[in-house]
């Protein structure tokens, strides 16, 4: 499949996800049709056109946590971004999936 194609799959999926939920990795891949293919969701959203307006911030790892390193600029940017939607993160900096995950149905 050509990948500027599947990207645009990934990127609607994730424009689906509601402010204040998330959703991971693997969740996204199933539901754009890429099942057991996690790391091509975050490749697409690793390579987001500059000023997009697909909320990558909403897609984290499935253990709830953010994938960039700890104490990155991008990893409190994202922390920060997920904060303003309301999404409340854990004294060890993970999210419930049981509570913010975001339902596709």
């Amino acid at each position: 499949m050509e990948k500027q194609n599947t990207y645009q799959r990934i990127y609607q999926m994730v424009k689906k996800i509601a402010p204040g939920k998330v959703a991971t990795y693997g969740q996204i891949a199933r539901l754009a049709g890429l099942a057991g293919h996690a790391r091509q969701v975050g490749y697409a959203l690793h390579n987001l056109p500059s000023g997009s307006d697909v909320p990558w911030q909403r897609v984290i790892n499935s253990r709830g946590r953010l994938s960039f390193p700890e104490e990155s600029v991008a990893w409190h940017m994202q922390k920060s971004i997920l904060e303003s939607e309301g999404v409340k993160f854990s004294e060890n900096n993970t999210i419930s999936l049981l509570k913010y995950q975001w339902k596709s149905f």
